[in-house]
């Protein structure tokens, strides 16, 4: 299966990366490399919801769901083009206070830091991001008649693994790298490369997406 980074090379993915830059205003280039950044963090902390009983079936849930079954995959030029539809980015925000929690604001801003984007921008596109992500893995979970954890964890872990070997040890790492719990810390850390965690990790990230 095609992994994230995969989906920005594809019709998909340069369809929400010329949506978001229009909503934005920022360049296609930075914000590829926002998503390059931004949808794997999304999808690691997916997965590490998904690594509890109540939050796989939640997550199955929203995907048995009309809103993302994988339809929004159908008109996704006419959803995110010439700006993003609202409805689209009020479903990105539920999608990112379930997904984040307290953390959005850490990631936006963590990911502002790194890009130079103005955290509102970051916010912007990860919520067109996090529906177009749904809608994907709701696609795979019909096709493949997902309806158990096990398998969910296999399916979220596939998109991460598409990925460069560097970059999956990277994602591997970041999980729960301190054994809190918390992936979004994690990822935090590495992004600005913290003085506390300041290992090759950080180095790598910025060998991937740019200085």
């Amino acid at each position: 299966m095609a992994g994230l980074l995969d989906l920005l090379n594809s019709d998909i993915g340069k369809k929400l990366i010329d949506g978001a830059s229009e909503e934005t205003g920022a360049s296609k280039d930075k914000t590829a490399s926002v998503l390059s950044m931004g949808l794997p963090l999304l999808m690691g902390a997916m997965k590490k919801n998904a690594s509890t009983p109540e939050g796989a079936s939640g997550l199955l849930s929203a995907l048995s769901s009309g809103k993302h079954d994988g339809s929004i995959l159908d008109n996704i030029g006419g959803l995110l083009g010439g700006g993003a539809d609202k409805g689209v980015l009020d479903d990105g925000a539920g999608i990112l206070s379930h997904v984040l929690g307290g953390k959005q604001s850490t990631v936006e801003n963590t990911l502002s830091a790194k890009s130079g984007l103005d955290a509102g921008s970051i916010s912007k596109i990860l919520k067109m991001a996090a529906p177009v992500l749904l809608g994907l893995l709701g696609k795979q979970k019909r096709e493949n008649n997902i309806d158990n954890g096990n398998d969910l964890s296999s399916l979220l872990g596939s998109f991460l693994g598409g990925q460069p070997q560097e970059n999956q040890s990277l994602i591997a790492s970041l999980i729960d790298q301190d054994g809190d719990g918390s992936v979004l810390d994690d990822v935090a850390d590495m992004v600005l490369g913290s003085k506390k965690k300041s290992g090759g990790l950080g180095g790598m990230l910025g060998g991937l997406f740019g200085k």
